[in-house]
């Protein structure tokens, strides 16, 4: 039996998890899990996940629950989540968390030797050199959820780190990936939601619409592989068969192919190395599919992809700015508060007119990533 703490339980990659879970119960157990301001899915998930520790967001909502639920202990806010890390009596820590958040459990989970599945990108994006060093340290592996890097990983097996030539990451384009840059000056937020191949969450799936997701994926795929950032490209594949390939310098190249379906990386890895069953799951069908077509990344269309690369090469405080700037955009843009190519220019401004460092400590990542968020909050009441 695997037992899980499970961090973003009323999220998309959350909720497959406990299905997952479910489906396997001989195998697999939720001995505690996170949620945020979503009392009423905390209590649905508390009928079917019999766990004895809980997180939420707010005190006064835990102490609503504890005075409820007498048998299960209720903590609340950043100190909480770092307290399910920090349990003794588990094995993998699912951070399926949402933002930055998500970074001070991982590193709590890393030093308490849990091993970690991973599909909270921002961890690697802002702090991927100092949790390549704690995973060293602390001997525990990290499995990555993000069906992307889950590709890369199955593809990988067996086979040579030393042998590759590039990584090929996938990108469906999201939501507006057949409209001009003239067309997306007025787009809606609920037209940037309608995400056409993955049902996910409004910020990732808005990050998917600015390519910004998937420049992060960039830069987390050369944390996880230690891969040049050179050699990982990112090709465009509207029917999301192909989630990611391995290109060997034989050139030949191995892919891993599936429908969406995220239970898919997420079973792989807590089972890992098992492929097994999925309930309700389907199986490809490559005659009704009948073609899959690609087409290259223009970073004059989408330019925080092309900004992720430059992040990702010169590293220091620059990718806490990234993320944090576009945490808030993402959020304002969902508010109402700005234009969706506005995203763009205010991530942009942030990264190029914010005071470059390149030599930082794990502590000054939250240092720069609230200079970001003044910064561009600033910009946004002054309307730029």
């Amino acid at each position: 039996m695997k037992k899980i703490v499970l961090l973003g339980a009323s999220g998309s990659i959350g909720l497959q998890t406990i299905d997952v879970c479910a489906q396997y119960n001989d195998l697999l157990e939720i001995v505690a899990f996170s949620i945020g301001k979503n009392i009423e899915k905390c209590e649905e998930i508390l009928k079917v996940v019999k766990c004895e520790l809980v997180c939420v967001m707010n005190k006064h909502d835990c102490e609503y629950l504890q005075s409820k639920y007498a048998n299960i202990r209720f903590v609340y806010g950043d100190d909480g989540l770092v307290e399910l890390a920090n349990l003794s009596n588990y094995d993998i820590l699912v951070n399926a968390l949402v933002g930055f958040a998500g970074l001070r459990p991982t590193v709590s989970a890393i030093k308490n030797k849990k091993d970690i599945a991973l599909a909270n990108k921002e961890t690697l994006v802002v702090a991927g050199k100092f949790i390549n060093e704690l995973i060293i340290e602390n001997n525990v592996n990290i499995f990555p959820i993000d069906s992307e890097h889950c590709a890369i990983f199955q593809a990988l097996q067996g086979n040579k780190l030393s042998e590759v030539n590039k990584l090929i990451i996938t990108a469906s384009g999201g939501s507006f990936r057949n409209k001009t840059r003239e067309e997306l000056k007025d787009v809606t937020v609920q037209q940037a939601l309608n995400h056409p191949n993955w049902s996910m969450g409004a910020k990732i799936t808005i990050d998917s619409a600015t390519m910004m997701n998937k420049g992060f994926e960039v830069i987390e795929a050369f944390w996880l592989f230690n891969i040049p950032f050179k050699n990982i490209e990112v090709i465009m594949h509207p029917q999301s068969i192909i989630h990611s390939m391995v290109e060997y310098q034989d050139n030949s190249i191995i892919a891993q192919l599936s429908n969406a379906d995220m239970r898919l990386p997420i079973q792989y890895c807590l089972l890992y190395p098992q492929h097994i069953n999925i309930a309700n799951s389907e199986q490809l069908d490559f005659a009704k599919i009948g073609s899959l077509t690609f087409l290259p990344a223009d970073f004059e269309r989408f330019p925080l992809l092309k900004l992720a690369y430059e992040v990702g090469e010169l590293q220091g405080n620059l990718p806490a700015y990234l993320n944090a700037a576009n945490e808030v955009c993402n959020q304002k843009f969902l508010e109402g508060k700005i234009k969706f190519l506005d995203i763009e220019t205010l991530v942009i401004d942030a990264v190029k007119n914010l005071p470059y460092e390149k030599d930082i400590s794990f502590e000054d990542i939250f240092k720069y990533d609230l200079i970001a968020r003044e910064y561009v909050t600033s910009k946004i009441q002054g309307e730029f």
